[in-house]
């Protein structure tokens, strides 16, 4: 006892007037463990403990001046303070509801909401009918992610009180984030309809209405709230990630800019201002946005996730990792940012460190269906067929349901069309929400030079350039006006140089967003877009979704459907998409009479074509050749080819050593089958002419099955090389026998596995027969209509001539076949 007695009673006595019970009662027991028999620290303590009991009763309340205190604090944020202050008048007054409510809110504050729950709980059995307690455990158990529950407490606050707005709003979160937004929407406008001035109501509605991708009303909504509330941040804040998803970047940075000069401290609007600078290419400018939003709040893990994606725009792979791995340090169990440093290492090059994010994310998410696909299609590039085993139960049901995947990644997993249509229209419907631009009104003259615009990331040194240049230069400019958009990050090579010249028009977009692509596209009065690049790497679809042209057709760079309704056409062959698979397509047909992969007749191979023994070959064992993406070998062909050099004395398998890991696991694969490492051969990358010239010291190219070689089909034929098939249902597995067959090779298109074998078997061993097919190809290939760009450029506008002419008609896009 530092105080005198007489002191510590005077004290006591202030504690009580302050209506500080709990620290009179304290320095009360002080006093009396010193000196029990002292009579006024008894008195004192008998008349307090009785107090204590007349407001412990029902009817009791703690001393207002004690909650305004704490509520004070509460507005301050000092939640922990309001909390250590509360507990001991919890203990005192363990039925004043108001003590609990502000208790659960300082625990809800701190993402306490077990806590928070329990507060409120205590609350509603004080008194069932509290309506105020019931809406706060809503918000409390919604944060949680208990939606339902959450719901079900919204809806008993309403029924205790119909009019409660407060509780129609919170409802509406809860549905928002269940995904119900038509459900949300109407919990908004009831308690709009309740409270007309009710700005959060417009704002929380605005977000729902963004999410549906209904941006205009959601605008519309954000707008509402400001006109009632000028000051609302969040609401300016908000409208700036509806305007970003608009594409109209400056007034989403506008709206954010607002935000922050009502808020000078809102790091999520600094964030967010950050991500339109990216959209709109000014990456240093949306860098620094990025650091303001970091220094406010040094623990924001987003804002270092977001900055990490405008460091690998910028190329900085470095520095992008370190900002995901901040975020994850921040945050241990952001899935999403393991996930985009995954990609990160991938781009850098580091595919064990990247598959290893993946499983980090998978392991905090393990519904996260797109990382589990990535992981996947990693590992398939590593020939990781062991890793790629514990997940093939779950590969049909990816990418199928609600969640979205990158409908590329799964293509060399499975051979089901029926699949990656739906994939396709998943993706499509969760990544485009944008509405398309209006079209201008239909020309009652039809143009006599069709303006084509064709669209890709690759117009540089890759397979879809190497396939495409000849059939830019070859349109007919008496009737064509050749457009190209350059929408992905250039690379200054020969190729490049070849495209630009081949055009009439050549324009590197890759800095503009979508929806000025395709308003230059307006502008450049293009008649008919072709997307090159699909959902491959780099893709921009989304020029596509806002109409870059009035006929759109979806062409060779991915190999499938869009699942997208603003794509009118798909180019194809009857052989790679039989009538009976038009289903598996949301696009109608253009059927190309012969085949449907562009060609360029004059492709040059090196006159100087190395020895087999310089590229590691046997002189006189037979080669089977297998080089492609090692993304596309499964050990479904890869059993075949084992057997084959088990059966064929003397001879090699030629593979493609594409990364540092496949080599090892390829071997490693070989001698589990009983192959010893000898009996395979990696070849390096060398330049494209180079390339082509290898084919010549091959006997027989063996193609994979779920995933044919297309371009490198197409090479190996150039070269002189016959390639042996199987095919399957859809698009990339049918591939290699539109080729053949318009080279008039069917006989090396089989239906089966067994099939596949035998043959591979027989013209390894009938060196007569394997003679025989390369003299028809070395006639044929000159002869028949695949090396014949003339003719296929002709059947190609054809094609575009028909589809326009439906357009200019006035009808809906149909499947065109064109006779030969």
């Amino acid at each position: 006892m530092s105080l005198p007695i007489e002191k510590a009673l005077r004290k006591a006595q202030s504690h009580i007037k302050a209506g500080q019970l709990a620290e009179a009662e304290e320095l009360y027991k002080q006093v009396l463990s010193k000196f029990p028999k002292n009579k006024k620290a008894i008195q004192g303590y008998q008349k307090l403990k009785a107090g204590i009991t007349s407001k412990g009763s029902s009817n009791s309340k703690p001393p207002q001046e004690q909650v305004d205190k704490l509520a004070g604090l509460y507005n301050q944020r000092q939640f922990e303070e309001v909390l250590a202050k509360i507990k001991p008048l919890v203990s005192l007054f363990p039925k004043a509801i108001n003590l609990h409510n502000i208790q659960g809110a300082s625990n809800a504050a701190l993402q306490r909401y077990d806590a928070a729950i329990d507060s409120y709980k205590q609350a509603i059995k004080i008194m069932p009918d509290n309506a105020d307690a019931y809406n706060n455990m809503g918000v409390a158990l919604k944060d949680k992610g208990e939606l339902d529950a959450a719901i079900d407490s919204c809806k008993q606050a309403i029924k205790i009180k119909p009019d409660y707005a407060e509780a129609y709003s919170n409802m509406g979160n809860a549905l928002k984030d269940k995904g119900e937004l038509d459900a949300a929407i109407d919990s908004y406008k009831q308690a709009i309809k309740i409270k007309p001035d009710y700005a959060e109501a417009y704002s929380n509605m605005g977000n729902a209405l963004k999410d549906k991708g209904k941006l205009d009303a959601a605008i519309d909504s954000y707008k509402q709230a400001i006109k009632i509330k000028p000051n609302y941040a969040e609401a300016y804040y908000n409208m700036g990630n509806a305007l970003q998803d608009k594409g109209k970047l400056d007034a989403a940075i506008d709206s954010c800019k607002q935000a922050i000069k009502i808020k000078p401290d809102y790091a999520e609007a600094y964030s967010n201002m950050g991500n339109a600078l990216q959209d709109k290419g000014e990456l240093d400018v949306a860098t620094d946005s990025y650091k303001q939003a970091v220094k406010i709040k040094p623990n924001y893990a987003e804002a270092y996730y977001n900055m990490g994606n405008v460091l690998n725009k910028k190329g900085e792979l470095d520095a992008a990792i370190e900002s995901y791995k901040q975020a994850v340090k921040i945050k241990p169990n952001y899935a999403k940012a393991y996930y985009t440093m995954g990609n990160t290492l991938k781009d850098k090059g580091d595919l064990d460190a990247a598959i290893d994010s993946y499983e980090k994310a998978i392991k905090i998410k393990p519904d996260y269906e797109i990382v589990r696909t990535m992981k996947l299609y990693r590992q398939a590039h590593i020939s990781d067929w062991g890793a790629i085993a514990q997940d093939r139960e779950a590969i049909p049901t990816l990418g199928i349901s609600a969640q979205y995947i990158i409908p590329f990644e799964i293509l060399p997993l499975e051979d089901a069309p029926e699949r990656h249509r739906l994939r396709s229209e998943i993706f499509a419907k969760n990544r485009f929400k944008q509405k398309p631009l209006p079209l201008a009104s239909r020309s009652t003259q039809k143009p006599k030079r069709l303006r084509i615009g064709y669209f890709s990331s690759d117009f540089k040194e890759h397979p879809v350039a190497y396939l495409m240049a000849k059939v830019i230069e070859t349109h007919d400019r008496n009737f064509f006006e050749v457009y190209g958009y350059s929408i992905g990050p250039a690379k200054d090579d020969k190729m490049r140089h070849r495209l630009i010249k081949g055009f009439d028009v050549f324009d590197d977009v890759q800095d503009m967003n979508d929806q000025d692509v395709a308003l230059l596209a307006r502008q450049d009065q293009i008649d008919i877009a072709i997307d090159l690049t699909g959902y491959t790497q780099n893709s921009r679809s989304g020029v596509f979704a806002y109409r870059a042209a009035p006929v759109q057709i979806n062409y060779l760079g991915y190999p499938g459907t869009m699942g997208a309704d603003f794509f009118d056409y798909i180019i194809a062959d009857q052989n790679l998409i039989p009538n009976e698979s038009q289903k598996y397509y949301s696009e109608k047909l253009i059927y190309l009479p012969h085949h449907y992969q562009a060609q360029d007749d004059t492709l040059l191979i090196s006159d100087d074509t190395p020895s087999r023994s310089e590229l590691g070959l046997p002189d006189n064992g037979f080669v089977f050749c297998a080089i492609n993406n090692t993304y596309k070998i499964t050990s479904s062909e890869f059993d075949i080819w084992m057997r084959l050099l088990q059966s064929v004395d003397g001879s090699v398998l030629w593979l493609l050593e594409s990364n540092k890991w496949v080599k090892g696991n390829l071997l490693k694969e070989a001698n589990a089958r009983g192959v010893p490492s000898e009996r395979l051969v990696f070849a390096q990358q060398v330049p494209h002419e180079q390339y082509l010239a290898q084919f010549r010291q091959a006997d027989l190219y063996l193609d994979t099955f779920t995933y044919n070689a297309g371009a490198t089909a197409s090479n190996a034929l150039w070269a002189g090389l016959p390639v042996l098939t199987k095919l399957g249902k859809g698009y990339t597995a049918r591939m290699a026998g539109s080729l053949l067959a318009s080279i008039g090779l069917s006989e090396l298109i089989t239906d089966t596995k067994t099939q596949y074998e035998e043959l591979a078997f027989k013209l390894a061993t009938n060196p007569e027969r394997l003679a025989s097919i390369k003299q028809k190809l070395a006639a044929n290939r000159l002869s028949k209509p695949l090396f014949n760009t003339e003719l296929f450029t002709k059947y190609l506008e054809d094609g575009y001539q028909r589809a326009y002419q439906q357009y200019f008609d006035g009808k809906e896009p149909k499947t065109i076949y064109l006779p030969e």
